[in-house]
């Protein structure tokens, strides 16, 4: 398997992203694409003591970087020789297997739908971003590509992030719930209320209307709302995180008897720097395009990177996208039988 890495992509350059191709190839024995500036790219893999003739690393020239304060859709358009344009059109030509970039999440997506396409009947392709939760894991979708959504659109959402849930984070019988504003049916606004009807007849295991609250405590393995509110949820799950560490941190330093105690419950708090962090989930798979694609958080270290490269491999080894697509035919065909307007 190869995947293709936009080398360049994040807020850290090259050093990262070849920092995680390294781990990819060695631990699990995976061949990267390294797309970028070719002789950067050498020079940092020679930094190593790798040379550019290890089968392991195909080196794929691009001179161009679209960077964050550019528009995505002008910038793809004006250059087609960017390195994540380049990288996509790896796996569009079937010499790459997935593609995985830290770059302008937004030119990864129009660079996604450029190349790839989206799979037959799927209307809107969209983010999904994995969260910890008080159970383990739990994933959110759409977590931006998607400001203003219909119901059809959430009910592909719930679809696509069930089988993310499933073959990624092993969930055997993943729960959906629909992100609200109460936990009763009478809540929400227009979108949920006739989204509601669908995801009740669609075949998946649907726990209902879920509240914000809920979401950290586990209480669904599939979190379905639109971009707009589901890029808010997960910018703030992001902000809570860090600034809960960084204030348990503060107070652990304030006296002698709370370092004390801040040294009996270190690992502890390591072990839930982790579990919190996103370096462990990689990044977020842009499911409901015709090829697999990760768009990574601006600021990944190696360590994200590799998982990002990971994810994209587990991906690639499900035949997820076959899977989307039959599994988008049986949901159609359920609600047919239930009568299900749609």
């Amino acid at each position: 398997m190869k995947i293709a890495l936009d080398a360049v992509g994040g807020d850290f350059g090259l050093k990262p992203n070849v920092d995680g191709a390294i781990q990819a190839a060695s631990e699990l024995g995976l061949e990267v694409a390294l797309v970028g500036p070719q002789d950067a790219v050498r020079a940092e893999l020679a930094s190593r003591g790798i040379p550019s003739t290890d089968k392991r690393f195909e080196i794929i020239d691009s001179p161009d970087l679209i960077r964050m304060e550019e528009d995505p859709v002008a910038a793809c358009r004006e250059k087609p020789k960017a390195s994540i344009m380049v990288a996509t059109e790896l796996v569009a030509s079937k010499r790459a297997d997935g593609v995985v970039s830290a770059g302008h999440s937004g030119a990864a997506m129009v660079a996604a739908l450029w190349h790839l396409k989206r799979l037959p009947g799927v209307l809107r392709p969209a983010i999904a971003s994995p969260l910890p939760t008080a159970k383990g894991s739990a994933v959110l979708l759409d977590a931006g590509a998607n400001t203003e959504c219909k119901p059809w659109h959430l009910l592909q959402f719930a679809t696509m992030g069930a089988l993310y849930a499933k073959h990624i984070l092993k969930i055997a019988k993943p729960k959906v719930g629909i992100l609200s504003n109460g936990e009763e049916e009478t809540k929400g606004n227009e979108l949920v209320h006739e989204a509601i009807p669908l995801l009740k007849y669609s075949g998946l295991t649907f726990h209902g209307p879920i509240e914000g609250r809920d979401i950290p405590a586990g209480v669904v393995d599939v979190i379905v709302c639109d971009g707009f509110v589901g890029n808010v949820v997960l910018k703030l799950y992001e902000g809570v995180a860090s600034t809960l560490l960084a204030e348990l941190k503060s107070e652990i330093e304030k006296s002698p008897v709370s370092k004390l105690g801040g040294l009996l419950i270190r690992d502890a708090g390591r072990r839930l720097k982790r579990r919190m962090s996103y370096d462990e989930y990689g990044g977020a798979p842009l499911l409901g395009v015709g090829g697999t694609a990760i768009i990574c958080h601006g600021k990944s270290n190696g360590k994200a990177i590799f998982n990002a490269i990971r994810v994209a491999s587990e991906l690639v080894k499900s035949n997820a996208n076959d899977q989307i697509k039959t599994s988008l035919e049986e949901m159609k065909a359920n609600l047919e039988l239930a009568k299900v307007e749609q």
